[in-house]
């Protein structure tokens, strides 16, 4: 699989990143084009209940969306309703890089029982074209922070945009294989994956998913994030044992797993 370079990605490259961008310095959104992004909602330190902290930028903010709408909160519908007494907070901040992750990771991990992060970063990183070597040093302090804290990390891939050329985007893709094989944590390959290059699923800036796309990114983070829910509870609240790096999803001897190659096919052919 790999992303064609035509006129049409520059200009939807240069889109995104107005859709991405927007409100970096303060989490805040700027335009009428749609709602503010949910602020982090966090969830009371005295409930008691062991916590997720899902770390990310206006993906997981939800960007455009009600609060209740964006993924993590579908996250907390779907641990309610399986009856897990846990929390989930989301500590997403639009515009956010991985850099910007770094730097508020503590105030981010402060919560009393964090059993898990989610790592959601990266995909301002890729829209402004910063070297995959930073990328990749600034999400292994994340995790190596976090596991210093004996918290479980899941980590959820991005896609770069075509616009800086097939060797930028394969690297920015490895990126993440190799922090989960270095690290020995479960990956996600693609957050959007069934998501992105779908009209029906996005909102009108093209990268950010509508009320339904949401839901979809929820099934797709439950299904990796459930079974790391389980071995937490079972571990009496220590760090649950990490497997062997999987993707969640997908044969771990195969990365481009048939389902997520299609998603990234059809998310190419429709910026081409």
């Amino acid at each position: 699989m790999r992303f064609l370079w035509t006129p049409g990605c520059c200009a939807l490259a240069l889109l995104l990143a107005a859709g991405c961008h927007r409100g970096a310095s303060n989490g805040q959104q700027t335009t009428t084009s749609a709602p503010p992004a949910a602020a982090p909602a966090a969830s009371p330190e005295d409930s008691g209940h062991p916590k997720i902290v899902v770390l990310g930028d206006s993906l997981t903010a939800g960007y455009g969306l009600l609060e209740l709408q964006a993924y993590p909160a579908l996250l907390q519908d779907k641990l309610n309703a399986e009856g897990y007494a846990w929390d989930v907070i989301n500590a997403g901040i639009s515009g956010d890089t991985s850099a910007g992750g770094l730097q508020r990771l503590d105030v981010t991990l402060t919560a009393k029982d964090v059993r898990i992060l989610i790592l959601e970063l990266g995909a301002n990183d890729g829209l402004r074209g910063l070297p995959v070597a930073e990328l990749k040093k600034n999400l292994a302090a994340i995790i190596e922070q976090a596991h210093e804290r004996r918290v479980a990390v899941l980590l959820a891939g991005m896609e770069a945009p075509p616009n800086f050329g097939p060797e930028y985007t394969v690297s920015f893709r490895q990126a993440y294989r190799d922090l989960a094989k270095q690290y020995n944590v479960k990956l996600l390959p693609f957050l959007l994956d069934k998501v992105a290059g779908d009209p029906a699923l996005n909102q009108a800036d093209g990268i950010h998913p509508n009320v339904e796309g949401a839901r979809i990114v929820a099934d797709t983070v439950w299904n990796a994030l459930k079974p790391m829910v389980d071995a937490a509870s079972l571990s009496g609240g220590l760090r649950p044992p990490e497997p062997p790096y999987t993707l969640a999803g997908g044969d771990p001897l195969d990365p481009r797993a048939a389902r997520v190659a299609h998603s990234l096919r059809s998310f190419a052919r429709r910026v081409g």
